[in-house]
């Protein structure tokens, strides 16, 4: 952990604060957030991984194949948050977020939010 990280959350904290975040802001702007997630650090970067994040009515789309349609949706939602999704990551790791990347895959359930994160301070 760096020094210009909040002194009071350690990796696993981090991580945890990490995942309950993005899945709060998840479920805020869509009405259902998933209900298996994973945040990863790696450096200079935050990766959140997430499962069965579609809502029931992207389920049935997907169902009579409108794959296309759930996509967009996302990305959609994706653009959305990337202001308050940004600002969680660098309250959190007390440092700025360079890029932000979105994608999901409707069959199966998953999806992934990537941070690239800003040297941290010296």
């Amino acid at each position: 952990m760096s020094s210009s990280e909040p002194a009071h959350l350690q990796a696993g904290a981090l991580q945890a604060a990490i995942s309950n975040g993005v899945v709060g802001t998840i479920s805020e702007y869509t009405g259902r957030g998933p209900t298996k997630v994973r945040t990863t650090l790696s450096g200079d970067w935050v990766f959140v991984t997430l499962e069965d994040s579609l809502t029931k009515g992207e389920r049935k789309l997907a169902q009579i194949g409108r794959e296309d349609s759930v996509r967009r949706t996302r990305h959609d939602y994706q653009v959305a948050m990337e202001h308050d999704l940004s600002n969680l990551i660098q309250e959190l790791t007390g440092r700025k977020v360079l890029a932000f990347m979105s994608a999901n895959h409707v069959d199966p359930d998953f999806a992934v939010e990537a941070f690239a994160l800003a040297p941290p301070a010296t």
